[in-house]
C-alpha cells in the first residue's frame, strides 16, 4: 500500500473517533524527512487518545492489511505516536500537542488541514 493511501487510512480512524485538528504534514518533498506524512490529531482526555490510537490501528489493518513497525507512548496517553515507516500518527491530548507544536518544526512540510 502506497504511504498516501495509507494516511488516509489514519484519518478515517481518527475521524471515527471525533479526533479534533487533524493536521496532514506532506513531508515527501521535504530533504532528509523521517516518513512522507506525519498525521497529527488532538482529543480531549486520555481515554479518548487510546481510542484513537486503536481506532487508527482497525482501520489500517482491516482496509489496509497495514500493521505498526513501532508504538510509543501507550502506557501514558498523553501522546501515542504509531509509526507505519511511510506514514506516522501522532495521536495527542491538546495540551500536550500546543506544548511540542510538531507543525512548527516541520516548517517546509505541505500543511493540509482536514475538515
Amino acid at each position: 500500500m502506497d504511504s498516501e493511501a495509507l494516511s488516509k487510512l489514519v484519518v478515517q480512524g481518527m475521524q471515527e473517533k471525533k479526533a479534533n485538528d487533524i493536521v496532514i504534514l506532506d513531508l515527501s518533498d521535504v530533504k532528509n524527512a523521517v516518513a512522507d506524512f506525519f498525521i497529527l490529531c488532538s482529543a480531549n482526555s486520555d481515554t479518548q487518545v487510546d481510542a484513537i490510537a486503536d481506532s487508527v490501528e482497525e482501520f489500517a489493518f482491516k482496509q489496509g492489511k497495514e500493521k505498526p513497525w513501532q508504538k510509543e507512548g501507550k502506557n501514558n496517553r498523553e501522546w501515542i505516536l504509531i509509526d507505519f515507516v511511510t506514514v506516522v500518527a501522532h495521536i495527542f491530548k491538546t495540551d500536550k500537542r500546543n506544548h511540542y507544536n510538531l507543525e512548527d518544526l516541520w516548517g517546509d512540510a505541505k500543511v493540509i488541514e482536514v475538515a
